[in-house]
């Protein structure tokens, strides 16, 4: 690591690297600054949650067995070419550490994927997030452990719907027709249904939980006027010892109120949206430390989990169970799909180099004219 790092400094001009630098002191002492502001607060932070019967140990709520896990997560990735876009979404899950092991029938495979060329439009990636959620959510419903982790908010499939949904119908109106376009559009009818089941977990059999790694909620922070600075994820990392949570509490209301644009004339689908926006009102959070080597975790929930003490238990359990590894800093299903998804890219560019070959193969003219149009300028990516 030290050695990329030194490959990566010799890029830049050494004058700019000295300023950074000198810079960084600065802001060492404006971190410490509001750090320090959290550790002379801290036993009032602590008071106030006991005060206002918020805070909880693990033990308070049982001992169950040990529940079987899932994680999972997607990546989508588009490789910016001379002549065209190369589009890639894909999704995994993954099951959590053994024993147990999920003895119920497990539909394979456990990951789905898109692949496709499309034209060059720089908001292809929207399209692909939506795709991206599309699937996640598929594999979440399928999968038939106890509980299922999935990566982020419970409120992020619907965020990047609704902005794939718009940009699909924008394009068709402009006259044009996408194979990615053609996909989401296929499998809206089954995100719909797969995303109710999950934001409502009416099954007692079933837990369906998000886990959000990066937040800037302060439910708590708002409810108690704790410094603005930090999140409430990131106080009670430095509040929370191991073994202890917080009461459920409702997730922060938007704005504005939550919207789903339908891409069908439907009434069946727009009674699901209404039904979805019902149940996005109704998503509580809490926040559990399961080890002293953790960060504190943010976890969204139905308010049907929420609600029921020993389905909380089970949650715990289970958290508690696939976070046991120092080192790892989110629960183990999660972190392996992380890491999976994380290589899309990798895995289009080695599409692309099939591809360019096979173009060769059936090309009578000039091969330079097929190296040229499959050139790679830029790869996009995320999760």
């Amino acid at each position: 690591m030290e050695k990329v790092d030194q490959i990566s400094l010799a890029e830049l001009p050494e004058a700019l690297v000295e300023e950074m630098l000198l810079k960084s002191e600065a802001i060492g002492n404006v971190l410490y600054n509001s750090l320090r502001e959290i550790q002379e607060k801290k036993t009032e932070i602590r008071k106030q949650l006991q005060e206002g019967n918020i805070l909880k140990r693990d033990s308070e709520v049982g001992y169950p067995g040990i529940p079987t896990t899932c994680g999972v997560d997607g990546s989508y990735a588009v490789d910016r070419l001379l002549s065209t876009d190369l589009a890639a979404c894909a999704a995994v899950a993954i099951e959590g550490l053994t024993p147990p092991s999920e003895k119920r029938f497990w539909e394979k495979p456990h990951h789905r994927v898109f692949i496709h060329p499309e034209k060059h439009d720089p908001d292809t990636a929207t399209v692909l997030r939506g795709l991206m959620m599309e699937m996640e959510l598929e594999l979440a419903v399928k999968a038939p452990h106890d509980i299922v982790f999935l990566d982020g908010s419970l409120t992020t499939p619907l965020i990047y719907m609704n902005q794939a949904i718009n940009k699909v119908l924008e394009w068709e109106n402009e006259g044009v027709i996408t194979e990615i376009g053609k996909e989401l559009k296929n499998r809206f009818r089954q995100f719909l249904t797969d995303y109710k089941t999950i934001l409502e977990s009416a099954r007692t059999d079933k837990l369906w939980v998000s886990l959000p790694k990066y937040t800037t909620k302060r439910e708590l922070g708002k409810m108690f006027n704790w410094p603005a600075n930090y999140d409430d994820r990131a106080i009670l990392t430095y509040i929370l010892s191991p073994g202890e949570f917080t009461s459920p509490i409702p997730l922060e209301k938007p704005l504005q109120p939550w919207h789903l644009k339908i891409p069908f004339n439907d009434k069946e689908l727009e009674k699901l949206r209404d039904e979805i926006i019902s149940a996005m009102n109704n998503i509580y959070v809490m926040y559990y430390r399961s080890h002293n080597w953790k960060p504190v975790f943010r976890i969204e929930m139905a308010s049907f989990i929420a609600n029921d003490i020993s389905r909380i238990a089970i949650l715990l359990q289970g958290l508690k169970y696939q976070t046991g590894t120092p080192g790892i800093i989110e629960p183990y299903p999660l972190y392996i799909a992380d890491r999976m998804v994380k290589h899309l890219s990798k895995a289009v560019s080695a599409s692309r180099q099939t591809t360019t070959r096979r173009m060769m193969e059936l090309h009578n003219g000039d091969i330079g004219e097929i190296l040229f149009g499959m050139h790679n300028y830029r790869t996009e990516s995320g999760r």
